[in-house]
């Protein structure tokens, strides 16, 4: 079990991590770091690299057995934290305000664990995962084939609006799909005095707003959810004497489950081509941190059930599956897998928030209840 002293140095740890936050991709301090700390803890084998900056770090038995993983993600955001704690971040506009420091704290922390006794049977694997915040992580670690086998994932996302002590656990769906769509409508300008002249966005964002906006249906639960949401949007130049002949809407779209995001993809890329027909403009579009929905492996997701049960956590599936995305959810393509939401308090401020701060006091109880599920299976 974890010492007093552990629990100090590991909240010191969290805390440093938080000073010293890396966007996506660009985690190389951070994964260095969790590198050196697996060798120094006698990881058997510790992987780097793996999809750019990920890290993977083996703690294995005697006797054959199962392959265990469990993932902690390396990236920050791209927000500026608001006055706050001794340790806010360092660096400025960067900032871990979705707990991956305290996520990564709690992989050390079962390090810890695992070095003073190692699994009797398998191995378990402690996998730190950059790009998390854009999507892109998941995917390059699994077309990395440095990637090792795993039959089983698991991970612990902070969950601020349940008490700690509680958590949010079910089979099935645990997070949704979405995408990042950005259009790009182009026409042509003029003088501002004489705009029957140019080929404006202006009357096709008028229409595709509203458009876009009747397309979500159903709550989170629903297998037919859609959610879409107008995320940016800019047209023409801050200028009084041009009429626009540009403009660019950013939008986010949702689904519960992944076989829905294509239709929902080409319903509003319609509702965007047609108005740009109308008008006389060309519509090109892009797509940005696309997510697979996490869906909870029945066999992972009561493994963690009896291992919440054991270490004193209190497991409901209401609320599930969230209307955010995870890219944990990729991984399911590997092995059998599943995500807790470890509550972070009732009243805690939510994730992504710029006064957001991950709760000390979720150290210990990621770390046993991981130490559990990995007991479990490994002996």
């Amino acid at each position: 079990m974890l010492t007093n002293a552990d629990i100090a140095e590991l909240t010191e740890l969290r805390r440093d991590l938080h000073r010293a936050p890396e966007l996506s991709g660009h985690e190389v301090r951070t994964a260095a770091r969790m590198a050196a700390m697996m060798r120094d803890l006698g990881a058997d084998q510790v992987l780097t690299g793996i999809g750019g900056t990920g890290v993977m770090a083996e703690f294995r038995g005697t006797a054959p057995g199962p392959q265990v993983m469990f993932r902690a993600e390396l990236d920050a955001l791209p927000i500026l934290e608001a006055i706050g704690p001794d340790h806010r971040s360092a660096i400025e506009g960067v900032a871990h305000l979705c707990g991956h420091e305290g996520h990564m704290t709690g992989l050390v922390g079962l390090a810890r664990l695992l070095s003073r006794q190692r699994p009797m049977r398998g191995a378990v694997w402690l996998l730190f995962q950059p790009a998390e915040e854009n999507g892109a992580g998941a995917a390059a670690m699994l077309a990395d084939p440095a990637l090792p086998e795993f039959d089983y994932g698991f991970a612990i996302h902070n969950f601020p609006g349940v008490a700690q002590g509680r958590a949010l656990l079910a089979p099935g769906p645990v997070n949704c799909a979405s995408v990042g769509m950005r259009a790009r409508l182009v026409g042509a300008t003029s003088h501002a005095s004489e705009p029957e002249k140019a080929r404006t966005p202006t009357l096709a964002i008028a229409a595709i707003l509203p458009a876009l906006l009747a397309l979500p249906s159903g709550s989170q639960q629903d297998p037919d959810f859609q959610l879409v949401t107008v995320t940016h949007l800019a047209m023409g130049e801050p200028a009084f004497g041009i009429t626009p002949g540009t403009a660019e809407i950013w939008v986010t779209l949702r689904t519960q489950r992944d076989d829905a995001m294509a239709a929902l993809r080409a319903a509003a890329q319609a509702i965007i081509r047609d108005a740009a027909d109308l008008h006389g403009l060309q519509a090109d579009f892009d797509w940005h941190d696309e997510f697979a929905a996490s869906i909870n492996h029945p066999e992972a997701a009561a493994i963690l059930a009896r291992a919440a049960k054991a270490t004193g956590i209190a497991v409901s599936a209401e609320g599930l599956p969230m209307r955010a995305s995870e890219d944990f959810g990729r991984f399911a393509a590997r092995a059998k897998t599943a995500m807790i939401l470890l509550g972070a308090g009732a009243d805690h401020p939510p994730l992504h928030a710029e006064n957001y701060d991950f709760p000390d006091a979720l150290i210990a109880p990621s770390v046993r209840l991981f130490h559990q599920v990995a007991r479990d299976l490994t002996g």
